[in-house]
């Protein structure tokens, strides 16, 4: 088996595009993001079998439904309260807050709704309930370390895998 071959404990470097329903781009890295192939790294496991056996320069789109993807939109995870019981700093849409329940476990929330004197946040997945697709293409491929299979990611970091 070639050494440019998407194959298990490869090194793998992708570009990618998420487009939503519309097809519009909603998330997009033209920086390479490296994953080892097989290595559980967290890549979805639809767009990880799609790279076996690709090589640098190939293209490739996977359609992933919520079941396969984000999940289903959970409406236990969206809370709606008066914006006078919202400290001023999260009073904006996109603001992040965090929230522990009793056993010490954080959750992150993000305002997604300000309206008629009520604040929403949710701590959904952004593309919870949507059906996405994923536009990839294949940057590099080299042999991992054994380090690099154990972490399912390539030692140089760079961004996270998105799962």
């Amino acid at each position: 088996m070639s050494d440019s071959i998407v194959a298990k404990n490869k090194a793998i470097y992708i570009t990618y595009s998420i487009l939503d329903q519309q097809g519009q781009v909603v998330e997009q890295s033209d920086v390479p993001i490296g994953y080892v192939h097989g290595a559980d790294s967290g890549l979805f496991e639809q767009v990880e079998a799609a790279l076996e056996g690709a090589k640098a320069g190939d293209k490739f789109e996977v359609v992933l439904p919520p079941e396969q993807g984000f999940g289903a939109h959970d409406p236990a995870l969206t809370y709606t309260d008066d914006i006078d019981n919202v400290p001023p700093e999260y009073r904006y849409i996109g603001a992040e807050v965090e929230f522990e329940n009793e056993q010490g476990e954080a959750m992150k929330f993000l305002v997604t709704k300000i309206e008629n004197g009520k604040l929403t946040v949710d701590a959904n997945h952004p593309f919870a309930g949507q059906t996405v697709k994923f536009a990839v293409t294949v940057v590099a491929v080299r042999d991992a370390t054994p380090d690099e299979i154990a972490n399912g990611r390539p030692d140089e970091g760079g961004p996270p895998i998105y799962h």
